[in-house]
């Protein structure tokens, strides 16, 4: 098996530098690639293919060393014989390369090593679609609007299918081509002598992610990604009687998938801000008020401003007591589902003077005799 120069296939220096290679690479990939060269494409694809293998190499700080020393990456070596078993060391730089060897050997799985990764197929990884991610928003929404319910405009950040390659990650006409490294196969297999003899260890193709493919030219727009970020705009409907921490579903609002994917969603987190003079408590509200103690004797009607800015009168019965519950049945939040409104709690806290004016004084101990109570007389 014939050594194959890499850098005469690039056409350059053994020096080159690394942007050197990679322009070399950019004009080789356009000259020859296949869907440019219907005429001789057999020779186009095999042309292709070895300059992806040669610059999968040169551009690797680490393989490109390797191959400068050597003269191969990974595979066992051209010309280094059969070398099966235990027997000589011939193709080695010496003891340092078999005790390096030997350190892969204790650090990898030898079940791997010696009979390839068994989870790993050589079929074909298909190139999947992926559903795109969901993003996660929190709104502010004031107390007032929980009445009627509200529409709010909402811009964010997301990646959406990009427009120039449709998503693919490749430049338009470029294509899929097979992978230099695994030759199409999605597995890259490799071979290495060592002081037990040639071992094998066998693994998905990085290169390509174990589908066999890859970018005849990588999409200068999104980078091969397929997807790109954006501004999005969306008005998202908030219904009437929604509560504090609500979580609002937007359908295919998220970001772009891959691969073809659809869209993730957008969730929307509801936080109602404003009016710390309610409580709620399902759709039930409840205010505190306080009346006089003359009030709770005789009755009295109390004007209540409700959170949505209506003016509500209510009327408060004699002989109400302190801590006792008024309902205002139907004056609360309505059902984010059916739409029936709860209930006003009024819990009424009755005040009593510390100090009364003399004449007050006075007309209360006659209400006392009235009753035929004993009170304390100063």
């Amino acid at each position: 098996m014939a050594k194959k120069d890499y850098y005469e296939i690039l056409g350059v220096s053994r020096n080159a530098s690394q942007e050197e290679i990679r322009q070399a690479y950019k004009q080789l990939i356009k000259k020859w690639h296949p869907d440019r060269n219907h005429q001789n494409r057999k020779e186009a694809e095999e042309k292709f293919k070895e300059i992806q293998e040669a610059y999968e190499v040169l551009s690797d700080p680490e393989k490109r060393a390797m191959y400068d020393r050597f003269g191969y990456v990974g595979d066992v070596p051209p010309n280094a014989g059969s070398g099966g078993g235990f027997g000589g060391f011939g193709g080695f730089g010496g003891f340092e390369d078999i005790f390096k060897d030997f350190g892969d050997f204790i650090n990898n799985d030898i079940f791997n090593i010696f009979f390839g990764d068994q989870r790993t197929s050589s079929r074909q990884k298909q190139r999947r679609a992926k559903r795109g991610e969901d993003i996660n928003i929190t709104v502010d929404v004031p107390f007032e609007q929980v009445f009627t319910g509200t529409t709010i405009p909402i811009e964010y950040d997301r990646y959406e299918v990009c427009n120039h390659c449709n998503g693919e990650g490749v430049e338009p006409g470029s294509g899929w081509v097979s992978c230099p490294k695994c030759h199409g196969t999605g597995v890259v297999r490799e071979e290495r002598r060592t002081f037990l003899g040639v071992i094998v260890n066998q693994y998905t193709c990085n290169q390509c992610g174990g589908t066999g493919k890859i970018p005849g030219e990588t999409c200068h727009v999104c980078g091969g990604s397929g997807r790109i970020r954006k501004r999005h705009r969306v008005e998202v409907k908030i219904p009437a009687g929604v509560d504090n921490g609500t979580v609002i579903r937007v359908q295919g609002k998220g970001n772009a998938g891959y691969n073809g994917g659809g869209y993730g969603d957008l969730y929307v987190n509801v936080r109602i801000t404003g009016h710390i003079d309610f409580e709620r408590r399902g759709n039930d509200l409840i205010k505190e008020i306080k009346i006089d103690y003359v009030e709770a004797i005789l009755g009295t009607k109390v004007k209540i401003k409700m959170p949505d800015g209506r003016v509500k009168e209510v009327k408060i019965p004699s002989g109400v007591q302190d801590g006792e519950n008024i309902y205002v049945y139907g004056e609360g939040v309505p059902d984010m589902r059916t739409g029936r409104r709860g209930d006003l709690i009024l819990k009424v806290k009755v005040e009593i003077p510390k100090r009364v004016s003399r004449s007050e004084k006075k007309l209360l101990k006659e209400i006392a005799k009235l009753r035929g109570k004993d009170v304390y007389d100063e």
